[in-house]
Order: structure tokens, then sequence, then C-alpha cells
């Protein structure tokens, strides 16, 4: 028997399994309103649609129990995120969502400004809290537009550490305009 190993979004199969699970939510809204419902990744597990999740990503590797709560988080955020923004994952897969985040938003908004300021990208580098997370996140997908690079954003909740927030953070200040006035 074949040892499972840890799962990441980096894989391309991984990536096309949580792309068709994001995509399913188009035609069971009712599924992804239960998810946008939800007010912390507790209650996102106690959903079908994060169990289908779940069992799709298994052929690819284990979830922990530890990250089975990140997985919640990843769910939930989905929810929300209403376009699929690829951010070429072969040269910066983890950096990807942090560079969208320094950018001008896709749609709408100003054409030199972040789409997430630099104060909420401080204060979302702090956070270790996972109910603190879900919230934040979903708030910064909104501030998005809700056009995101899904894939990278799932690995960064997933594998949220001080690694991604370092990764993050060399991302965002090297694309960010800058903050001075």
């Amino acid at each position: 028997m074949e040892q499972k190993t840890d799962l990441t979004f980096s894989q391309p199969e991984v990536r096309h399994a949580l792309l068709s699970w994001w995509k399913e939510l188009d035609n069971a809204r009712g599924d992804r309103a239960a998810l946008r419902h939800c007010h912390n990744p507790l209650e996102v597990a106690f959903t079908p649609a994060f169990y289908r999740l779940k069992s799709g990503l298994e052929p690819f590797g284990s979830v922990s129990p530890d990250q089975i709560h990140n997985l919640a988080i990843v769910a939930g955020v989905l929810s929300h995120v209403q376009e699929y923004r690829y951010g070429g994952h072969m040269k910066n897969f983890q950096r990807s969502f942090a560079i969208q985040m320094a950018s001008p938003p896709s749609k709408g908004g100003s054409g030199k400004n972040a789409c997430v300021s630099g104060l909420i990208f401080r204060q979302l580098l702090k956070i270790d809290d996972p109910d603190k997370l879900y919230t934040t996140m979903i708030r910064v997908v909104r501030l998005c537009g809700g056009s995101v690079d899904i894939a990278s954003l799932a690995n960064g909740i997933y594998q949220w550490n001080d690694h991604t927030k370092k990764e993050w953070a060399y991302a965002y200040y090297e694309n960010a305009p800058s903050e001075e006035k």
C-alpha cells in the first residue's frame, strides 16, 4: 500500500480537484450559501460541501487532524471567491496571492492603490487564531474584488505558519505601491 503524503495545493492534480470543487459550488448554490453563512471554521466543518472537498482531496494526500481546521477555513473562504484569477503558479505559486493583495483590484478601484492596505496586511500577518484568520481572509477576498488565485490562497491558509507569513511579506512588499504620501 502506498503511503499518503501531506497535502499541498501546488500539485496540479490537487489544484484541479480544488478548482472543480469550487466550480461545483455554482451549481450547488445552497451549499455556497450555507458556507457563506458560517461564522467560523467549526460551522464550516458541519456542512456537506466541506466533506465533499475533504473527500475529493484525500486521494492526493492526507489531511492531518491538526490541519482539518485549516481546510475548513479554506472551504469557507473560497465560498466568497467570485472569480478565479490565475496568478502564475509555476513562477510564484506560494507568493501569488500576496502579489494580488499588493496589486490594484482587477475590477474597478483606483489604478495605483493595493487591494489590501499595508495596515490590513500587517494585521493579517499577526494572526494566529483560526477564527480570526477565517474572518480576516473573507475580508481580504472582498477587498480583492472577489477575484483571486484560488490555489495560492488555499495553500497559504492551509499551510498558515511563520514560513507562509514570511513569503507573503516578501511578495507583498516587493510589489506594493509605496505607502508614503
